[in-house]
């Protein structure tokens, strides 16, 4: 699985928390970082569209994160990575600028992904993905990271 973000992310505690749980997947995590747009929101986010689809390897599939998606529970999303990975292709998940996603991106993904309604930094919403992947291994694996039926 690879993450493929816009933005150059600084070393930090958020830097440092992606590579935590990201390192921790077998295989791990990918992430591919790529600048952010320059100029006006609508340009921005076309030029921004056109590196996170270019970047993408041959036969992806493309999991959006956007405001729009599913917000699965994290059992849900554990069974959403499960039939993922059955298809045998890669995974990628695309993170936006400050801008969002061009409707581009949107139209090329297979899924969309919601971290919830509130706005997330971009950097911290990679450490919050790299996370609930984790759990989501740990679910699929009967792992007791995570503990269902918890009040």
């Amino acid at each position: 699985m690879r993450v493929i973000a816009i933005g150059r992310q600084r070393q930090g505690p958020e830097a440092e928390l992606f590579a935590r749980y990201a390192g921790r997947l077998r295989p791990a995590l990918a992430l591919t970082e790529l600048p952010e747009g320059r100029g006006a929101p609508v340009e921005i986010k076309r030029r921004e569209a056109q590196a996170l689809l270019g970047a993408l390897p041959a036969q992806a599939y493309v999991v959006a994160l956007d405001l729009g998606g599913a917000t699965p529970d994290s059992a849900g999303l554990a069974r959403m990575v499960a039939s993922w990975q059955g298809l045998g292709r890669p995974i990628c998940f695309l993170i936006g600028g400050a801008e969002g996603l061009d409707a581009s991106v949107i139209d090329r993904a297979d899924a969309t992904l919601s971290l919830g309604p509130m706005t997330w930094p971009h950097f911290l919403a990679r450490a919050m993905l790299a996370e609930q992947l984790f759990r989501a291994h740990g679910i699929l694996t009967g792992h007791p990271y995570h503990r269902e039926g918890r009040p």
